[in-house]
């Protein structure tokens, strides 16, 4: 789908310039007020297992006051010569600072009063983005994400682990603004999205030269499309992976005797996700995978003979790979004989990253070569051809910034390509299969045009908790910002992933994470990095019942999931949905978090506050909705409800075509 290109033009005033675009002012230069500065860069950059310190001393910072207008380009000047120069050519702004040396480049949009920001990838904390800083670098998000909490700084204290409220896997120098304008800095360097100021939005970028695309639309929906046809659409996901749940456990062989637990419970499982296929490595963080993409034959002997015939009874099998060897599997020494690892810069050597008690080497996706290597022999061969209908793709965050790179680029420009091009990797194995819209990956990590590649995303490693940066309610955050960006599809590990430092599952925290996955466009479990330490969904029969339950209410809309992923397709509209997406008119709505439209016509509001029994709801518009499981008509605003266990606000439009099948979500989730 092609955009309607508008152009930028601009307009010379009486002591600077404005580029205006679609009628709105895209950027103002004043003499008092320059709209660019750049400076000479003196970065520090520290690694440690995925989690990153980035540290500047910039010298020498210019803003240039004076201009020249010549054609599409503005010349910026200062007392000591040529400084930068911007040119505007198909609805975007090409910046190259002239004096060399200079790196350091911070391009300032304007902003209007009151005006809001969202966007910057997927992000977990915050939608509305105004009045802070994010750094657009992808990395593990941390562990806890908030300076104040004691985990966050135990964290911290035991590796730089800790994270905060702006890291992310997945970040997008990308942000929308509520006059319904989007700017996209075409950059992979380091760079910061800054939304301090309310007067005007600094991208900050750690280059020379980038390029910032500009979209105007006449309201969100269609922006949210244009960005959507801008970066990729994925394919429509298949019907058996919405028509369920996918179990995730890890247990070897007994995960199939585990699976028919599930099963007799009444349980509508789409498929088992074993993780584990690979074989398990016990470390100090917990139970984590023996990183030799090969099925562990002890650990899962008959596996093709297993995967064929749960197939046979309608459930798939999905399995893990990420793109690193371990040192000591069988599979290291293949790719180092063959050159597939990035190198050290002082010798040949494969680079070696610590994982958390055990090295691995980086397969260089720079490589073609290497590229098709792991697609063929890992994805392929090792899965794909075993009769895998997916995987979760996991990791790409961990690109040092001092490595040897095949394609000679500079490791600090090539680290946020990464996750692309391990996204481009899964899809040329499936693709190589015919598989594409069939068997299907899940990716954490991103950056700009994953989503050309990726056909599911999933939040990565919640706490095993409520707490408000790290717990349960950041993958609706996650969903809703990363659909802004061109994500149609998201979900989570049903129940949490991360259990450190006596942090464990909860009986509610499991109840409510299953009342939120059933309304995501697929429901998943994951058994967390304890599972011998923490509940499971088949520890009791309450909890067992309770995945079953939520499950056939994610299994009931499918039919509703599958017309949600029709419109992703021809709109590129994300399944879930902020508010104001189809309520650009309610200012109200702008930073609502918390609660979300699944396509246009339902609304969930999940409770993911710890031992909450009932919460505010906004439901907006002019209409009515319907409660889901009472059939009382209510009307617009804000409303305090109960939310008791078991029963999270959903509401409906009386009107939507699919009233009736809305109507019947009571009686499956009695059932």
């Amino acid at each position: 789908m092609e955009r309607c290109r508008v152009e930028i033009r601009v307009a010379e005033r009486r002591d600077g310039f404005d580029l205006l675009m679609a009628g709105r002012t895209i950027l103002s230069h004043r003499a008092d007020r320059p709209a660019l500065a750049m400076a000479l860069g003196n970065a520090a950059v520290e690694m440690y297992r995925g989690n990153f310190r980035i540290e500047d001393n910039p010298a020498d910072l210019v803003t240039p006051p004076d201009f020249v207008i010549e054609g599409d380009s503005v010349t910026l000047s200062d007392a000591a010569g040529l400084a930068a120069r911007l040119t505007l050519a198909d609805a975007a702004i090409t910046v190259e600072l002239l004096r060399p040396g200079y790196d350091r480049l911070h391009l300032f949009f304007h902003a209007e009063p009151g005006e809001t920001v969202w966007g910057g990838g997927e992000q977990m904390s915050y939608l509305a983005l105004n009045d802070r800083s994010f750094p657009m670098w992808t990395s593990e998000p941390g562990v806890g994400r908030d300076k104040s909490t004691e985990l966050t700084r135990a964290m911290d204290e035991s590796g730089m682990a800790g994270g905060d409220y702006w890291n992310t896997n997945y970040p997008q120098p990308t942000f929308l603004t509520s006059r319904w304008l989007a700017v996209h800095c075409g950059s992979t360097a380091y760079s910061v999205l800054d939304f301090t100021d309310p007067a005007r939005h600094r991208v900050e970028v750690w280059a020379a030269q980038a390029q910032f695309e500009i979209f105007a639309a006449d309201s969100p929906a269609a922006l949210v499309g244009d960005l959507s046809a801008r970066f990729g659409r994925q394919p429509p996901l298949p019907d058996w992976a919405i028509g369920g749940a996918i179990l995730g456990l890890k247990d070897g062989a007994r995960s199939f005797e585990r699976l028919d637990a599930f099963l007799k419970a009444g349980t509508a499982v789409a498929g088992l996700w074993c993780e584990d296929w690979a074989g398990i490595r016990e470390t100090s963080f917990g139970r984590r995978l023996f990183w030799d993409w090969r099925r562990d034959r002890q650990r899962y002997p008959d596996l093709p003979e297993r995967i064929a015939a749960l197939q046979a009874r309608g459930i798939r099998f999905l399995g893990y790979a990420n793109p690193y060897l371990a040192v000591d599997g069988i599979l290291f020494e293949e790719a180092r004989a063959e050159g597939h690892f990035c190198l050290r810069q002082d010798s040949d050597e494969p680079y070696l990253v610590d994982f958390g008690e055990f090295d691995c080497g980086v397969i260089d996706l720079t490589r073609v070569e290497t590229r098709d290597w792991f697609a063929e022999k890992v994805l392929g061969r090792e899965m794909l051809d075993i009769g895998m209908s997916g995987w979760m793709a996991d990791f790409g965050e961990y690109l040092p910034t001092d490595v040897r790179l095949a394609d000679g680029s500079n490791p600090m420009e090539a680290h946020n390509r990464w996750p692309v091009l391990w996204g481009e990797v899964n899809a040329q194995a499936v693709e190589s299969r015919g598989r594409t819209g069939d068997a299907v990956f899940f990716m954490r990590a991103g950056f700009s045009g994953v989503q050309a590649h990726c056909p599911l995303l999933w939040a990565g490693d919640q706490s095993v908790d409520f707490t408000r940066h790290d717990g349960i309610g950041t993958v609706i955050t996650a969903a809703l910002s990363a659909g802004l960006v061109g994500n149609a599809y998201s979900h989570s590990d049903c129940g949490g992933y991360t259990s450190m430092l006596g942090n464990v599952r909860t009986e509610e925290l499991m109840i409510r994470w299953c009342e939120l996955a059933a309304f995501a466009p697929v429901m998943r479990s994951h058994e967390g990095n304890r599972p011998d330490e923490n509940l499971q969904y088949d520890s009791t029969p309450e909890l067992l019942n309770c995945f079953a339950r939520w499950s056939r209410v994610h299994a009931h809309l499918a039919p509703y999931v599958r017309h949600l992923c029709d419109e992703a397709q021809a709109s590129g509209l994300p399944a879930q949905r902020p508010l104001f997406l189809h309520y650009p008119d309610e200012p109200a709505l702008f930073a609502v978090q918390d609660q979300f439209l699944y396509g246009a016509d339902l609304l969930v509001a999940p409770v993911i506050a710890a031992g909450a029994v009932s919460r505010n709801v906004v439901l907006p518009g002019i209409a009515p909705w319907q409660d889901c499981w009472t059939g009382e008509l209510v009307p617009p605003g804000v409303h305090t409800v109960a939310a008791p266990i078991g029963r999270p606000p959903v509401y409906y439009r009386p009107d939507s075509g699919f009233a009736a099948l809305f109507a019947g979500l009571a009686e499956v989730a009695k059932a």
